[in-house]
């Protein structure tokens, strides 16, 4: 900031530093910042990122953290390598969630639950995706105010073709950017969207060599961050005042039926019989 708040009010508790919390969250994302402008890389070990619970859990915090921090202007999110990131259907969830301790199942759900309300809500400087590879959880990079894409991108909703409802936020924003009845076949066939079509049908801005990705959100970002930053803060808002919306009015009935129907179930999800079952897929 250009002012030094504790100079001013006496008290003042100033929030973490980059250097602190992108140290305890190292393990899941690597942080650099430059004229304002924040880059966080999701990565494993330095390579594309492998989605656990661990990382789930800390995601929400990590958007706090972001928002919290009157030095970060401009937010690009990517990942490593050339995959966003990779699921692990088979491990991430060895027992139905009916078996599970209530407060685990409960943490679960408010992971979540916060990931998605805590991006939307606690992130008030203008966001940019580049989305550089196939990969899972792609609801945060849709969300964002501008979402770049390598051409091997793509976006899909997994969950019911592995037996859950889509309630974590994925299914909502391909409803939100391609339309309802579109995004209805999609969800229901698992169907990836590539990134032309992705392009095609609004849910991407731009499609580009994934050489060039990251250069190009840091164009943008530069470009954004030449003007004012009232200007900068009311443009996020204006334009990401739809997914406030949602969020508020959705996104709990979704999640909320997506955590049930898994617990009724009492089967594991994903599903290992619907996985092994490749051949009613053809049917999309």
């Amino acid at each position: 900031m250009a002012i030094n708040l504790a100079d001013h009010w006496e008290g003042y508790l100033a929030p973490r530093t980059l250097e602190e919390y992108s140290a305890t969250y190292a393990d899941f994302f690597r942080m650099r910042r430059e004229d304002g402008i924040i880059e966080v890389r999701l990565h494993t070990a330095d390579g594309p990122y492998v989605h656990t619970h661990a990382a789930h859990n800390a995601w929400p915090r990590v958007w706090q953290e972001i928002g919290n921090d009157p030095e970060n202007h401009v937010l690009i999110i990517t990942g490593t390598g050339d995959r966003w990131m990779t699921g692990n259907p088979r491990g991430l969830n060895p027992v139905p969630a009916s078996d599970l301790d209530p407060d685990l199942t409960f943490q679960r759900m408010m992971d979540g639950w916060k990931l998605i309300e805590s991006f939307v809500n606690s992130i008030d400087i203008p966001t940019i995706a580049a989305v550089n590879g196939a990969g899972v959880h792609t609801e945060f990079a849709m969300m964002s105010d501008i979402t770049l894409a390598a051409p091997d991108a793509d976006f899909m909703d997994p969950h019911f073709w592995l037996g859950s409802p889509p309630g974590d936020g994925q299914g909502m924003a391909l409803q939100t950017l391609m339309g309802h009845k579109r995004a209805a076949y999609y969800i229901y066939g698992a169907k990836p969207i590539p990134a032309e079509k992705a392009l095609e049908w609004g849910i991407v801005n731009e499609v580009l060599p994934r050489e060039r990705l990251l250069d190009r959100a840091w164009e943008l970002a530069r470009f954004i961050m030449k003007r004012p930053r009232y200007a900068r803060w009311a443009a996020h808002n204006i334009i990401s005042r739809h997914w406030k919306k949602m969020v508020a009015e959705d996104f709990g009935f979704h999640m909320a039926h997506q955590m049930l129907a898994n617990i009724a179930s009492k089967s594991r999800v994903p599903n290992p019989d619907l996985i092994n079952d490749s051949a009613a897929r053809t049917l999309f």
